[in-house]
């Protein structure tokens, strides 16, 4: 009964900023290790940003390092995404996902993951 809930999406014009929030609930926050994923139109679901479980270490795709943040709040069972400089093909669905066991480290697979938010829209316009 894990569910996941990502909010803050939407319209930004490039080079704006936006910060993404995912919502967790159903199971034990603050022992998981949490991820940002997004997926294009007609491409395949990539990794953007993962946090360790116990949020001392950190990872980011090439195409992102440098411009986003990835932090928790545990006593709001909320992970976020902060994203500066967007561009263009920043645009995409962008989903909040949890790894499978408790205290594990920050993972940029896919596969590691077992659950799931629904996504949020992200579209950055040129």
């Amino acid at each position: 009964q894990v569910q996941l809930v990502e909010s803050g999406g939407g319209l930004v014009q490039a080079g704006g900023s936006l910060r993404l929030s995912c919502a967790a609930s159903g199971r034990t926050f603050s022992s998981y290790g949490m991820g940002w994923f997004r997926q294009a139109p007609g491409k395949e679901r990539e990794f953007v940003a993962a946090i360790r479980w116990s949020g001392s270490s950190t990872l980011y795709a090439d195409s992102v390092k440098g411009r986003s943040t990835i932090s928790r709040d545990n006593a709001k069972n909320t992970v976020y995404l902060q994203m500066n400089s967007l561009k263009p093909e920043d645009t995409a669905v962008y989903y909040c996902a949890m790894r499978r066991g408790p205290f594990m480290a920050a993972s940029a697979e896919r596969g590691d993951y077992g659950y799931w938010g629904q996504g949020t829209q992200v579209t950055v316009s040129s």
